[in-house]
């Protein structure tokens, strides 16, 4: 059984850190995705490994993977890119006639990148399947810094100015807790010459009136079809379902986890995003508390920014399928109960 946390290398001159090299491919690579991030981690692994047998090449993916989930506050996305890649090694080796390891090796290190390679050009195919849903003077809602649905919107807009005749607008729910991620996505839609308007979270049932379509990205896929993606995700969708408006997701399929929740409250992580104190956060400052404490006047106001209120970084919430209209994938379009049978396909 291999071991946890840091693995020799093959030359033995240091260790290797499962989690750390986790951490610097998301550090180098801003566009790089979770479940990507991890699988990158698991070559890199096996490149310096000092497996001699399948059965050791296989047991240190699992045993690493587990892990580095293990490390992971929120680690559905990632475990969903771990366990599919943990699948195809082993659906992808053949018997050799020379029964040599390495060439084993090498066999399962190709289709490893291969792997790799299909995941990074997943979002080009989702943006090119998706974008003919943004139809001209169409008004698109999202939210949660996607990658996808950014790259699907852009080639939307480029299509727009290489002769095509749609034409439509964006509104973006900003997210105060990642704020600099939601100002770099609107700056980037802006760029492509979208009109972009921004508006809080508490607006979105004021501005459902004025949409169209909402599209949204995903942290995990579940079995039955609904969505694991960013804390907020699961009130757009219930608006959007009460306004009749359809609700697409787009997502890769190396983001379909094997996961059921029966609730919000059944995902596996502890989010501590309901927190009942007695007493004010220690985090509050003076002011802050003084701001609590007092009727606030005009003048207050004036002298003072108004005190931000403790939000759940990088929470995420689950939208059952029955609010799901349809999943954009780099398969094609699917129906939320099609997501089932895509595992079995993968898994059985």
């Amino acid at each position: 059984m291999a071991s946890l946390g840091n693995i020799p290398q093959r030359d033995n001159s240091k260790q290797f850190d499962i989690v750390e090299t986790y951490n610097r491919f998301l550090y180098e690579d801003s566009e790089i995705t979770m479940p990507v991030a991890a699988i990158e981690a698991l070559i890199e692994l096996l490149v310096q490994s000092n497996a001699d047998t399948v059965y050791e090449f296989l047991d240190l993916v699992k045993t690493q993977s587990d892990y580095l989930k293990s490390r992971i506050p929120n680690s559905i996305s990632l475990s969903a890119g771990t366990d599919l890649f943990q699948r195809y090694m082993i659906s992808s080796m053949k018997p050799t006639s020379t029964g040599d390891f390495e060439t084993v090796r090498q066999h399962l290190l190709s289709n490893g990148r291969l792997f790799v390679s299909r995941a990074k050009a997943a979002r080009e195919r989702i943006a090119a399947y998706g974008r003919h849903f943004v139809r001209d003077g169409s008004v698109v809602l999202t939210h949660g810094g996607s990658r996808v649905v950014g790259t699907l919107l852009g080639k939307a807009a480029e299509a727009s100015k290489t002769g095509g005749n749609v034409r439509f607008r964006v509104i973006y729910v900003m997210n105060e807790a990642q704020s600099a991620e939601s100002k770099a996505v609107v700056s980037l839609l802006r760029a492509k010459g979208v009109p972009v308007a921004t508006i809080s979270e508490g607006a979105v049932g004021y501005a459902m009136g004025k949409v169209d379509l909402v599209i949204v990205g995903a942290e995990g896929v579940v079995e039955n079809g609904g969505i694991i993606s960013r804390l907020g995700t699961y009130q757009i969708a219930l608006l959007a379902k009460a306004a009749g408006k359809p609700f697409y997701v787009a997502a890769e399929s190396h983001k379909f986890v094997r996961l059921y929740p029966l609730g919000q409250y059944d995902l596996g992580i502890d989010q501590q995003v309901i927190e009942f104190q007695t007493e004010d956060s220690k985090e509050l400052t003076n002011d802050e508390r003084t701001f609590a404490d007092r009727t606030p006047t005009d003048e207050y106001f004036g002298n003072m920014d108004s005190p931000k209120p403790n939000s759940a970084v990088d929470a995420v919430d689950f939208t059952p399928p029955a609010l799901v209209s349809a999943l954009i994938t780099e398969s094609g379009v699917l129906t939320p109960s099609a997501v089932s049978e895509e595992l079995i396909s993968v898994w059985y």
